[in-house]
């Protein structure tokens, strides 16, 4: 196993470098976790490569690279099932278009449509909102108002 000072030694001279290397491919964050990656392997190993330095640019390439292409993988199955994903079932005797309700969903603010999304589809109380969000109760029915209020006027739909 490598020597706790050595590690010290090798994390100083060149995590910066990795990261920048390893920007490339990736944002900022995923290259830092990608090098502590890497640094976690190499502490790991019975023992250290002969060039160390060779190794870890090598080792930050292939996990970037391959870090890239997964992300990049996930983005295109979420983007396929997005555009095939049905968020309401059809109904013949039903005045909401599921497209229409879809689109004005997914155009309100992170902030009101989860809270719509709780209260209608996880038929949760305002109080348990409140919970789950770390916002007050009276925060939520606000978000909740006005998320409902911004639906209708995206959907031309009049409610009591």
């Amino acid at each position: 196993m490598m020597d706790y000072r050595r590690f010290a030694q090798l994390f100083d001279a060149h995590a910066a470098r990795l990261v920048l290397y390893a920007r490339q491919w990736l944002d900022r964050a995923a290259a830092e976790d990608v090098v502590q990656e890497v640094y976690l392997r190499l502490l790991s190993q019975r023992t250290p490569p002969q060039n160390v330095k060779a190794w870890l640019y090598r080792a930050v390439r292939n996990e970037a690279i391959s870090q890239q292409r997964s992300s990049q993988r996930r983005k295109q199955r979420e983007q396929k099932s997005a555009e095939t994903e049905v968020w309401f079932e059809p109904d013949q005797g039903t005045w909401i278009d599921g497209a229409s309700a879809k689109a004005a969903l997914q155009s309100l603010p992170d902030a009101q449509r989860e809270v719509i999304l709780l209260r209608i589809w996880g038929q949760m109380t305002l109080k348990e909102i409140a919970q789950i969000t770390g916002s007050s109760t009276s925060s939520v029915f606000d978000q909740y108002r006005a998320g409902l209020k911004a639906l209708r006027e995206a959907m031309r739909v009049e409610c009591n």
